[in-house]
């Protein structure tokens, strides 16, 4: 079995849902309104995951990274990063909005391509990130910086956002990825908090992918 951190896990679920994005808006119908609105929910949950992940980073993981050995250097790097990634998503999002309003051909194609565009962007700075922090984030796990980093992300996280988290990322995870997810957090707290919390997803956005 592969070893990954939870961040890495967090990417994987990214990456998958621009996967999905794209491949959708290449198959939706002129004037399929019922397929822009499911698109446009699962939309809502990646802008809002996105956006989570990359704040909660400068608030929380950024000031851990530092401690262990992270430059300010690579820490500048990645902030311009998620600027040029904010920027793109910031495209994306009002292409998406505009599909939900009118689901035409040109529409879709737009989303496509502002989809596609966000999608090279963030790649690129998951790799960079992936690069210069995943042998830390193994090789320091147990260290008190990032056992802290970790508590602090789970205060910071809580239902019913966290029964999303949660179910979004176990949705087509490998089995590496569930498993790596298993030895970050306690099988039973993502089991009953996905249960309890976790619905709201199951019902609205995980369909859209299996449509």
């Amino acid at each position: 079995m592969a070893q990954m951190s939870m961040n890495r896990v967090i990417h994987a679920a990214f990456r998958r849902d621009l996967g999905r994005f794209e491949d959708a808006l290449t198959t939706i119908a002129d004037g399929d309104s019922r397929r822009a609105d499911q698109l446009s929910v699962a939309w809502a949950n990646f802008y809002g995951q996105l956006t989570y992940h990359h704040t909660s980073e400068h608030k929380i993981a950024w000031p851990a990274l530092r401690q262990i050995g992270v430059t300010d250097e690579q820490i500048t790097q990645f902030d311009a990063e998620h600027e040029r990634m904010a920027a793109a998503l910031k495209v994306a999002d009002d292409a998406m909005r505009t599909l939900e309003r009118t689901p035409t051909d040109d529409n879709a194609q737009a989303a496509r391509e502002a989809i596609s565009t966000l999608r090279d962007v963030a790649l690129e700075h998951l790799e960079h990130e992936e690069d210069g922090v995943e042998s830390l984030y193994l090789t320091k796990k147990d260290s008190p910086e990032i056992k802290a980093m970790g508590r602090q992300f789970s205060r910071d996280l809580r239902p019913p956002a966290a029964g999303t988290f949660f179910a979004w990322l176990q949705d087509g995870a490998s089995s590496d990825e569930l498993a790596a997810l298993r030895q970050t957090v306690p099988g039973p707290v993502i089991t009953i908090i996905g249960r309890v919390f976790g619905g709201t997803y199951r019902r609205t956005v995980a369909p859209v992918w299996r449509a």
